[in-house]
């Protein structure tokens, strides 16, 4: 489970982001640190009993670093304000979709949340997903209709098209799934929930959920 101590340190991050600061909290940025990576040692294991082929992966594979990439950002804050990771095959480099998971306790911040699928992917790797979903269309629709995964997920992020896309029929039956530039699926989380000794398996029965969408996406890349 995540401390609390965890949370209020991303909340002063995010409201004291500069190396000056974070310099003189450093002690508390690797207690947070390593209590996230405790929680993500934690979670493969639970995750690895849904696919197997987790079971080899460490938290370094998959945490992400807090230290931002500013040099094609308007934003110039040094540090992200949360901690977060990949959890797939291959861990956070792996080009295949698997679960994101990210802590993120502010209200201006995207959030506490899982997500999985691919988030705008070049234009080869979208076509292939689009042929995907045509070819399957009725499998797709099982996966993103069924109400399990509605009731964790609703609806897949509504990045799409205004028109059809190049070289696809305008007037296909199920032309809005073959606009989508994106295919991810998000479920937001409580600081109640992320702190909670309940949330590994809460994120387990999120990432179960989410698994036949990540088969299916994963599928259409070959």
């Amino acid at each position: 489970m995540i401390q609390l101590a965890t949370l209020k340190f991303l909340k002063d991050l995010r409201k004291n982001n500069d190396r000056i600061w974070f310099d003189k909290n450093r002690a508390r940025y690797e207690s947070s640190k390593d209590d996230f990576h405790q929680f993500i040692a934690e979670l493969i294991p639970a995750l690895s009993k849904i696919d197997p082929a987790l079971a080899s992966l460490e938290p370094k594979d998959c945490v992400f670093r807090i230290y931002r990439d500013v040099r094609f950002s308007k934003n110039k804050d040094p540090y992200k304000s949360n901690f977060s990771a990949s959890i797939n095959v291959g861990g956070k480099k792996s080009k295949n979709c698997g679960l994101y998971i990210q802590i993120d306790p502010t209200k201006d911040g995207m959030g506490n949340m899982i997500a999985g699928g691919f988030w705008m992917p070049e234009a080869p790797v979208l076509k292939q997903l689009r042929q995907e979903v045509e070819y399957n269309t009725d499998e797709f629709k099982g996966i993103i209709k069924n109400k399990t995964f509605k009731k964790w997920f609703d609806e897949l992020l509504d990045y799409k098209l205004k028109k059809a896309p190049k070289g696809v029929d305008p007037t296909h039956p199920d032309i809005e799934l073959l606009k989508y530039t994106s295919f991810v699926a998000t479920h937001t989380l409580t600081d109640a929930e992320v702190l909670s000794k309940d949330f590994v398996k809460t994120i387990a029965t999120g990432y179960k959920t989410m698994k036949p969408l990540l088969d299916f996406l994963n599928r259409g890349l070959g």
